[in-house]
């Protein structure tokens, strides 16, 4: 009787994917903080003021416009790149179907209720970044039996084209026009029934770098150096696509950039591209440098990354706590602070104090306390999945 031959052993995988999601991760984290601590979003100040708004705070806010691009796009990377460990198509498309699902659900009852409301509201809804990439998984899990080409140049299309939309608005689609708000214009929803429903990440520009991303993992599976090779020149080529279209305000934006008091805040306006829906120049600017960190990243082992590449190997994981734990934070501090909390909790929250927030430097320190906190558990979630291969931890 002949032996069954040894498992195959695991694909290595590739850690320039996991450092970049890594610095994704930490990067939102520094968001969330932001949105919990900063003494701005308690005054309606727009952090991304670039007339005389402060230079620090827009840089903080403006460096995370990287994360939901970056997470959607190495997502659909993610998938492609699951191809080399034995899934068929069917299998792939089964598995992106479920977790899109799966995602969905998290979205609607753990992260809005556990993690930004601290409260069970049946009636109030929002679709943030993790509704975003279920959906536009369950869309790419349809698509996987495309040809990767095919698949990319919808990705691509859609990309490209969807700011040619922008003039059609909710109104002219009547009693459809939340299905609108939905996919493409974004907005609060209200229905009949009282639900409310805020769609924060309208869907089609998405599903569009996602399937992007897909094709993109035939990129990461060249050889080292003609990946590099690629990932410079094509994150070159997209800042300069971005600097084409947004100089000369031509395309790609509705939000057009203006002159401000002076140079260099003219070119924070420049910066401030559209996020909601994600505009192709705010995708260009976004997506390009992504690809030249990828690129930096590659092939170059530095320890002193290691907490990136533990984040960005649990990235649902990571996501999955860090909000409740930016929240309980934030309720902690205040509650010793001001001896209440409660604009902080509940579907409708009460006003908050008139000195409520902190300064940035206030903000970087919880910051750096939650990373602190999440790293050793992160860890030992990391180990975890690679020491077993429970399918339920693949939906983590």
């Amino acid at each position: 009787m002949t032996p069954a031959p040894p498992p195959s052993p695991r694909p290595e995988r590739l850690e320039s994917v996991d450092l970049l999601r890594g610095l994704v991760m930490v990067l939102m984290a520094l968001d969330h903080t932001r949105d919990f601590f900063h003494e701005a979003v308690y005054r309606g100040v727009d952090p991304l003021n670039a007339t005389d708004g402060s230079i620090a705070l827009f840089f903080t806010r403006w460096i995370t416009h990287l994360c939901a691009p970056v997470f959607v796009f190495l997502a659909g990377t993610g998938a492609s790149l699951s191809a080399r460990r034995g899934r068929t198509p069917g299998e792939l498309s089964r598995f992106l179907v479920t977790r899109g699902a799966w995602l969905i659900f998290l979205e609607l009852t753990w992260i809005h209720w556990a993690g930004w409301s601290f409260a069970i509201d049946p009636k109030e809804h929002w679709g943030l970044v993790i509704w975003a990439i279920g959906w536009s998984m369950i869309a790419l899990g349809m698509l996987v039996h495309l040809p990767r080409t095919v698949v990319g140049v919808i990705g691509l299309g859609i990309i490209v084209l969807h700011n040619a939309l922008d003039p059609i608005t909710p109104e002219h689609l009547g009693r459809m026009g939340w299905l609108w708000r939905l996919v493409h214009e974004g907005g609060q929803i209200e229905f009949e029934n009282g639900i409310r429903f805020g769609a924060g990440y309208p869907l089609l520009p998405w599903i569009g770098v996602m399937a992007a991303g897909y094709a993109f993992g035939t990129v990461m599976q060249a050889a080292a150096a003609t990946r590099q090779r690629w990932l410079g020149r094509g994150g070159a080529g997209l800042l300069v696509a971005f600097l084409v279209l947004r100089c000369p305000n031509l395309y790609g934006d509705a939000r057009h950039w203006t002159a401000q008091p002076n140079g260099f805040r003219t070119v924070l306006s420049m910066l401030d591209c559209t996020k909601y829906p994600p505009s192709l120049c705010y995708l260009l600017v976004t997506l390009g440098g992504a690809a030249l960190l990828l690129a930096w990243f590659d092939g170059k082992p530095r320890r002193f990354l290691r907490p990136l590449l533990v984040f960005g190997r649990v990235p649902l994981f990571f996501y999955l706590l860090h909000l409740p734990l930016i929240h309980g934070l934030a309720v902690a501090v205040n509650l010793v602070r001001f001896g209440r909390a409660d604009w902080l909790c509940g579907a409708h929250p009460a006003k908050p104090p008139p000195d409520a927030g902190f300064g940035l430097p206030s903000v970087y320190l919880a910051w750096f306390v939650v990373l602190g906190l999440l790293y050793p558990v992160c860890c030992w979630f990391s180990a975890l999945k690679r020491r077993r291969t429970d399918q339920w931890l693949t939906y983590l």
